[in-house]
């Protein structure tokens, strides 16, 4: 996200692990080888990155309000997906997306995909949409007239920048060490250049303070930001080094992997002073060198002036087809986690509902669902300025097949605006990514929430048990342009993943079951918010009135009665919004 990388030690290039490189043979056998109290407005978010706590998950009751034994899910339980006529809500085509969730090819695409620093409007940039159009069309996308394909170019061309090569040398005494470096698209340590950095050749020797910065490099665990920069020039520092990295951005095994962690990060706007990212093993490897040591460092990046594109594909309503419920996952950024895996399993559950459709086993929805993607924030409103179809709800896939086991993050819903997101009593909390600013006037109640969270249920039941989590709105995704547009919106999204923004989100982190779960999730809730019946309005309002029972028993609790007051008045509308939603 951009709710937004740094060195592991092995070869520069890096490597795949084996169970990655049988997935990418198995796809190439086919056709294609974010604290309560806050105050200001929703246009206030983090426009530039993402990063939820990894806190323990509440095994639920055996009771109708609560996902059956196996299923975890920490928040407000749901009403059963089942009455006397069968499967309600997301439940109706949950057990069709698991079936045709193709892994081995999802995880192909995001493997291509992870082979690129993908820089909006880059020649990478557009081989992974290529990619993605590819899978799509493949299942029907394009040649169908209920399944339409596209791409939305820029009429004016952008500027844009991408890394081909950096290297880190050390030298004392006359022998060389490298350190960091990359070659190729897919090196291990292609973050060692961020975003917009200047080219560079030299050498020269080091300084840890800007009074010793003259003719040197400066190292410095301190971000990149304009007024370091700014003051390390001033001081004739001759290059930065960065070994700045998040907060949350420690092993959660107890090792010291995040010790090889190199931030993804962007140079102050135009910055001539050369940058570079480090990770702090390198960062103390270089403090301990002894006096003289000397440092080569060379940068180089493409840049030209090129279309910028948004690939959107949609599933056409049958009674409704000007009404959309629209999907964004964004391709730009370097990690597998953010967004590779993402758009690639967005793209592979589509491909999946499209076959599903074509067979009869899902029926078209009333709405149509629109998939976007391409450059985030940007491709949303790409597509709401277009104005071809009315937006009912929108979702944001982002981040989504992070293993748990190896980044510590877990599958979360962060809700759309609602009164958790000014008051924020248990079972809620804020993720490492921060609470975000807005007011009581952009909370506008909808059942966006509870279709989300009844699809995390579904899917748990018909899987056997999967544990998931939700916090309140903090912002810093495609959720927040259409939110800011009065569309409710969503994010589904894995965290804390302590590989986020740094060159260890790389492919041996994602899980491709959890790629395959957490993307039928999001097609289900789609699917589900475009063909809302009175069955499943039905169990939607019955859940609306366990989360008020819920949520208004912890602000009578906190002695919170605004709380109190706030969740009634969301409840009410939320269940005033299901009945207008429903298309039948």
């Amino acid at each position: 996200m951009p709710h937004s990388s740094l060195l592991r030690q092995r070869s520069i290039s890096g490597a795949l692990p084996l169970a990655v490189a049988a997935a990418v043979l198995l796809a190439a056998a086919g056709p294609l080888a974010r604290t309560g109290g806050g105050s200001g407005t929703l246009g206030e978010v983090r426009a530039n990155g993402r990063g939820g706590p990894d806190g323990a998950a509440l095994q639920g009751a055996e009771s109708p309000a609560q996902p059956p034994p196996g299923a975890f899910h920490d928040g407000p339980g749901v009403a059963p997906a089942d009455d006397a006529e069968g499967p309600r809500g997301p439940a109706r085509y949950v057990p069709a997306l698991l079936e045709r969730f193709d892994v081995a090819r999802a995880l192909g695409d995001t493997v291509f995909l992870d082979g690129f620093h993908r820089t909006p409007a880059s020649p990478a940039y557009d081989a992974s949409l290529d990619r993605l159009a590819a899978t799509l069309r493949e299942a029907g996308f394009g040649s169908d007239d209920r399944l339409r394909l596209e791409f939305i170019v820029s009429e004016e061309p952008q500027s844009t920048w991408w890394p081909e090569a950096g290297l880190l040398e050390l030298e004392v005494d006359g022998e060389r060490e490298v350190l960091l470096g990359f070659g190729h698209p897919a090196g291990a340590h292609r973050t060692l250049l961020p975003v917009g950095a200047p080219d560079a050749e030299l050498t020269a020797e080091l300084a840890f303070q800007l009074d010793d910065a003259e003719g040197r490099i400066l190292v410095t665990p301190a971000p990149l930001s304009r007024p370091l920069v700014g003051r390390a020039r001033s001081r004739g520092a001759v290059c930065v080094l960065s070994a700045a990295t998040f907060p949350f951005t420690v092993d959660p095994s107890g090792g010291d992997e995040h010790l090889d962690a190199i931030k993804f990060a962007s140079a102050p706007r135009g910055v001539e002073l050369p940058v570079g990212q480090i990770s702090e093993r390198v960062r103390r490897r270089l403090e301990a060198a002894p006096e003289g040591a000397r440092v080569r460092f060379h940068a180089r990046a493409g840049r030209g002036r090129r279309p910028l594109r948004v690939l959107v594909a949609e599933i056409v309503g049958a009674t409704r087809p000007g009404e959309a419920v629209v999907v964004a996952s964004h391709v730009q950024e370097p990690g597998a986690g953010d967004n590779a895996a993402g758009a690639a399993g967005l793209a592979a559950a589509a491909a999946g509902l499209a076959r599903a459709l074509t067979d009869g086993d899902v029926p078209q929805p009333a709405r149509g669902v629109v998939l976007v993607f391409g450059d985030e924030m940007r491709q949303s409103s790409i597509w709401l300025e277009r104005g071809t179809h009315t937006a009912v709800a929108a979702l944001s896939a982002d981040m989504l097949g992070q293993s748990h086991e190896r980044t510590g993050s877990v599958a979360l819903l962060e809700r759309t605006p609602d009164p958790g997101a000014l008051y924020t009593l248990p079972p809620d909390a804020h993720t490492p990514w921060g609470a975000g600013a807005l007011g009581a006037d952009d909370l506008i109640p909808n059942g966006v929430n509870l279709v989300c969270r009844s699809a995390f249920a579904d899917v748990a039941t018909a899987v056997g048990g999967w544990r998931t989590s939700e916090n309140p709105w903090e912002g810093g995704s495609d959720h927040d342009v259409f939110n800011r547009e009065g569309v409710p919106a969503a994010l589904m999204w894995h965290f804390t993943d302590f590989t986020y923004h740094t060159s260890l989100d790389r492919m041996d982190r994602i899980d491709g079951e959890e790629l395959r779960r957490t993307c039928s999730a999001i097609t289900a809730a789609a699917l589900d918010l475009a063909d809302l019946g009175p069955r499943d309005v039905e169990r939607h309002l019955a859940s609306n009135e366990l989360e008020r029972e819920l949520r208004v028993e912890a602000a009578r609790t906190a002695d919170e009665p605004r709380a109190v007051d706030a969740w009634d008045r969301w409840c009410d509308g939320a269940a005033e919004w299901l009945r207008g939603a429903a298309v039948r």
